[in-house]
């Protein structure tokens, strides 16, 4: 049995504003709870002007209120940019609002030069990411009895449970740090489409540690997904789907993701042909029944039981139906 999970941008389509960006990330967090999705997360990213999603924390204090019993999490904290302390005050805070349904997910991607020095110019002396995950598990434990170069320092509030933790990466550092932390771990095949990634899983696995929070391993692979009703209509969406990753990697991204209509009229350059064709490789296209067989696969191929869709397409309405027709496919509601 497969559990799907859900990882939204909160995508600013054409036309719209950032403030209409967001609370259709709450109406598909509720849609995603009703259809029997087991997280809605959330991401960060910084300088990215065609997504509002760029605090995670304060975007799930709004979307667990909002909601009553799905997980809600971030997809991810990029932990370096942070002190650990305060991000274990912010989750310990979501955790207590809403006991067992928070999930803290961190990465260590870098962004933009510019914004890494925007959200470092004031730290000092460097920590390195594994002592920061290890200085997390720390404050949700409540450990003051061992070593610690803060060792009486608690974090606060303190409600008797804790956030679940997982690391996210896509090579055999991220798998290493995830396994010796006892943390579960969630391979981005979004960014890095490799079958052969699987060994990662296993050699997570064999590596783990039982830590204070997760005393057995767990695992998740986060794919791309365009669905429509459709082959062709899924091919549309695929297409303005293209586009936009064209435009966040190129050097003047227009702050929007462009309509369907929008990337219908567009031709494409030779070289842009080209990383349209790579980029294909990084996301699952099809009528909700292909796409489904395309997720069991990767399912068996990296041994989870577990998969986080980023169904990021054009239009809000398109969001919301193509994860009703996976819903229907996987027989969630059942």
């Amino acid at each position: 049995m497969i559990s799907l999970s859900i990882l939204d941008y909160s995508p600013i389509d054409e036309g719209m504003a950032a403030g209409e960006a967001l609370q259709q990330t709450t109406r598909l967090a509720q849609m995603a709870e009703q259809l029997g999705f087991k997280r809605f997360w959330v991401a960060e990213h910084h300088q990215v002007f065609s997504v509002a999603g760029s605090s995670p924390e304060m975007l799930m204090m709004h979307l667990a209120g909002a909601t009553e019993k799905i997980r809600i999490g971030s997809g991810g904290v990029m932990l370096p940019h942070y002190s650990s302390y305060k991000v274990a005050e912010n989750f310990r805070l979501l955790e207590a609002l809403h006991p067992g349904r928070i999930d803290l997910g961190i990465g260590r991607s870098r962004s933009y030069r510019l914004v890494n020095k925007a959200l470092n110019e004031s730290k000092g002396i460097p920590v390195s990411y594994e002592q920061q995950i290890a200085d997390i598990q720390k404050y949700f434990t409540d450990d003051t009895e061992s070593e610690h170069r803060f060792q009486k320092l608690r974090a606060t509030p303190v409600s008797g449970t804790a956030p679940d933790m997982w690391v996210l990466g896509t090579g055999e550092g991220s798998a290493k740090v995830a396994a010796e932390a006892g943390a579960g771990y969630v391979y981005a095949h979004f960014a890095k489409p490799l079958k052969s990634s699987a060994r990662l899983f296993r050699a997570y696995e064999e590596q783990f540690q039982p830590s204070k929070l997760q005393d057995a391993s767990k695992t998740m692979v986060s794919v791309f997904v365009v669905v429509g009703e459709t082959e062709e209509e899924a091919q549309e969406l695929a297409r303005a789907f293209d586009l936009w990753l064209l435009f966040i990697e190129s050097e003047t991204p227009p702050p929007y993701y462009p309509s369907v209509e929008t990337a219908a009229q567009r031709g494409f350059s030779t070289s842009e042909k080209e990383k349209v064709e790579r980029n294909r490789k990084r996301m699952l296209v099809g009528t909700a029944e292909e796409v489904k067989r395309q997720i069991e696969e990767i399912a068996e191929v990296f041994q989870t039981d577990e998969i986080l869709i980023i169904p990021n397409v054009a239009g809000a309405e398109n969001r919301m139906k193509g994860i009703r027709l996976l819903s229907e496919a996987f027989g969630l509601e059942e």
